[in-house]
């Protein structure tokens, strides 16, 4: 057992996540790379995904099953891989030269000194591992896996965790890109010693590689690959089996089934799932609590990082998207290969490729709350977006406004809404209209549940604001065109839209405010707002 070869870490990694809790059963995904292996004959695969979507648990997994630092079988035999044909034949019968390009040697600031530390370690394991062989310190490490499987011939499996870390690195040049894409090229292609290489990362190969370098792998990403899909993320029923172990092991569980819907679920894949946020699923049931798990972990002012380039072409598509819509996109092959994000292609794609939205039959949009809440922060924070940023910075006097019944500056409002130059502020269709309001309202999220065409009564009413607390008031808030906010409120009535507080689920009791029914309308004729507020 070595630092690289047959490294017990991803065994002990593996072995302390498969004793956790609330641990997820993906073994079948062992039984899908011998399948590619085995009958496809495809031995090189490079799976993307956004980060903390379970990349790394996979990689130890794989690790922990194929190779040779430990008996795998007692931790193995309880899980599904264990039905494989291929089980006894591939278990813990191979060996593993497992290598994670995050980590860094001590005081580390070259690529000369990143890379001498990995194929140094990989000789320094083959040499004891093989001590018969005439094995040399100073040969390349292709070399000496070379001169093994002349000799031996025995074939090595590669796991590569985090292939693109690397390139985040401040000490990184341009040339020493190149010189790492020519060191897995020498380590990996057409070499007869691999048995299999896979490899793990958020960015796709053609970010980085013209292509011939390591186009012997087949790459696997989140939207546009049906293969692999299941295994990285979350689906609907593994978060039933979650959320049961949840309560009955949590004392005064605070979370709710519909919580982790609503805040961490939403990402959509080739074969058509939607899956949640494993990361923040696992963080708030851990917890008992909701909050923003995923997008804290990194430095996410990055949402900004890739709009600040066309501001002018994306904050249009920003103010739909907050209000819940899709917007039209035809992404680049989900490569994001542009160094510089210019165009809206581009921009959507790497955002996709980073997990920031998510994309399904054409169109891109903010999958959950998590998300979203991040997006509001970026309207509220930058006043280079403009006219969006201003709507937002409305919002906390138009909430106080409607709260207090004070129709007349909610009307200054929205008059200074449409006063701006934006396509979107045209009201060309409702969609555009609820768009500007839900701008309007946006502070309203940091104290209210804000839920659109949610379900209510015999209808879907425009937006409900379900309070954070129950002595708040809660707002039933309907929108008209060419009408009047007289109408809105009788609809909100006729409807029955307030028996969502009210109705069968018993939902009254938890709020000691008002009920506010909230009527706004516009004419296209005159290009006025009139607004209504009325207790219901």
């Amino acid at each position: 057992m070595g630092r690289y070869l047959n490294s017990i870490v991803p065994f002990e990694d593996y072995k302390d996540m498969v004793r956790t809790r609330f641990f997820v059963d993906k073994s079948p995904l062992i039984d899908e790379i011998i399948s590619s292996v085995a009958i496809d004959g495809q031995k090189y695969l490079c799976i993307t995904r956004p980060r903390r979507f379970g990349k790394t648990v996979m990689a130890n997994m794989i690790g922990a099953f194929f190779g040779k630092s430990s008996e795998g079988k007692s931790l193995f035999d309880g899980l599904k891989v264990a039905g494989s044909e291929y089980y006894e034949e591939y278990l813990n019968k191979w060996d593993v030269i497992y290598i994670d390009f995050s980590r860094l040697p001590r005081d580390c600031k070259s690529y000369e000194k990143y890379m001498e530390r990995i194929q140094d370690g990989i000789n320094e394991d083959l040499i004891e591992a093989y001590p018969e062989q005439g094995l040399d310190m100073a040969l390349a490490v292709w070399d000496n896996l070379h001169s093994v499987f002349e000799k031996t011939k025995t074939k090595f499996i590669f796991v590569i965790d985090e292939w693109d870390a690397i390139f985040y690195k401040s000490f990184i040049t341009e040339d020493n890109k190149k010189n790492y894409l020519e060191f897995l090229r020498d380590l990996l292609k057409g070499q007869a010693y691999v048995k299999l290489a896979y490899m793990t990362g958020v960015l796709p190969i053609a970010k980085y590689s013209s292509g011939s370098e390591i186009n012997m792998f087949k790459e696997y990403d989140m939207a546009t690959k049906k293969k692999f899909s299941e295994y990285f993320g979350f689906s609907d029923s593994e978060v039933d089996q979650l959320f049961a172990v949840y309560q009955r092991t949590t004392r005064s569980p605070k979370i709710t089934r519909d919580d982790l819907t609503r805040w961490y679920d939403g990402y959509h894949t080739a074969a058509g799932e939607q899956l949640y946020n494993p990361r923040s699923v696992i963080c708030a049931l851990t917890d008992d609590q909701i909050s923003c798990y995923w997008t804290s972990s990194g430095p996410y002012d990055e949402i900004f990082y890739y709009v600040r380039n066309n501001i002018k072409d994306v904050r249009d598509d920003l103010a739909l998207m907050v209000a819940g819509e899709r917007v039209e996109v035809k992404l680049q092959g989900y490569a994001a290969t542009s160094t510089e994000l210019n165009t809206k292609n581009q921009i959507y794609s790497a955002m996709v490729v980073y997990g920031l939205l998510t994309y399904e039959d054409g169109e891109v949009f903010i999958p959950n709350r998590e998300l979203m809440e991040k997006f509001d922060e970026l309207l509220l924070s930058k006043d280079s977006l403009g006219y969006i940023h201003n709507l937002a910075k409305k919002s906390e006097k138009m909430l106080k406004a409607t709260l207090a019944g004070d129709t007349q500056t909610m009307s200054v409002i929205l008059k200074y809404a449409h006063d701006t130059e934006s396509p979107i502020l045209s009201y060309n269709n409702e969609i555009e209209l609820l768009a500007v309001i839900n701008l309007v309202y946006l502070s309203a999220r940091d104290k209210y549940r804000v839920e659109r065409e949610d379900k209510a009564g015999e209808g879907y009413v425009d937006f409900i604001f379900y309070p954070e607390h129950r002595d708040q008031d809660a707002m039933i808030l309907e929108l008209k065109i060419d009408s009047t906010p007289e109408d809105a409120i009788q609809q909100i009535k006729d409807k029955h839209y307030a028996l969502r507080f009210r109705g069968k689920l018993g939902e009254r009791e938890k709020y000691t405010g008002r009920i506010l029914a909230v009527g706004i309308s516009y004419s296209r004729k005159t290009k006025e707002h009139f607004c209504k507020v009325e207790i219901l």
